[in-house]
């Protein structure tokens, strides 16, 4: 990982394990890394804990999770060109428990996108859901539904996500994320929400933001 005294940098996303960058790099800097879940089947599986590491100093992490390979890396790439004072980091997973790293930051904020036309979506955020610590869910976990705009091919009706999202308490984000504008608008909130996580946002807390955000609550719309 860079130094904590390095300046805020970015770079595109790029499929690798949560792990350090191995030197090269794009024009930008940061990496939305892909978490591989393959290798031995005897490696260390953890369950995800928001508080087992210190903060990093204007150092921001956010884990995407989510079978939609495409467009969780182009939702990373849009986050990534925000104008954003804290140093971003975005990483992504097909599924959850991860492989037990000692070098995986501290996660701020856990996204799982949800794509209405996929049962197997679905499903795989549910199993992933049982490896997360429950103190994560005091505002640092969100849920984020694709697909609601084509509502005559999702197989998975919108009331079994917001049951999903009320069962653990944590917000509900609906957003087509195949238009580029509709997930550009997006990437610009789920930074605002990261900073916010990250304990960048003086005066405000990641449960201040779930307080608020489950206060208004209201009907989604297909934009976002």
């Amino acid at each position: 990982m860079p130094a904590g005294g390095d300046p805020p940098r970015r770079s595109s996303p790029a499929r690798s394990r949560l792990a350090p960058p191995t030197g090269g790099g794009t024009p930008e800097g940061l990496k939305a890394r892909r978490a591989e879940l393959g290798g031995s089947a005897a490696a260390e599986m953890s369950v995800l804990r928001p508080m087992d590491k210190l903060p990093d100093l204007n150092r921001a992490t956010i884990l995407l999770v989510g079978t939609e390979d495409a467009l969780l890396q182009q939702l990373a790439e849009s986050m990534l060109k925000d104008d954003c004072a804290s140093e971003l980091r975005v990483h992504l997973a097909n599924s959850l428990p991860l492989p037990s790293d000692v070098n995986r930051p501290r996660i701020d904020l856990i996204v799982f996108v949800i794509n209405l036309h996929s049962k197997h979506s679905f499903q795989k955020v549910e199993e992933s859901l049982n490896h997360v610590d429950s103190r994560f869910f005091l505002g640092k976990v969100c849920f984020l539904a694709t697909g609601a705009g084509r509502e005559s091919h999702c197989s998975v009706h919108r009331s079994t996500v917001v049951k999903l999202a009320h069962t653990y308490r944590s917000p509900l984000l609906f957003c087509d994320l195949e238009v580029e504008s509709f997930r550009a608008t997006m990437a610009q909130r789920l930074v605002r929400m990261l900073q916010i996580c990250a304990g960048h946002v003086p005066g405000v807390s990641a449960l201040n933001l779930l307080s608020l955000l489950r206060s208004s609550d209201s009907p989604p719309s297909k934009e976002s």
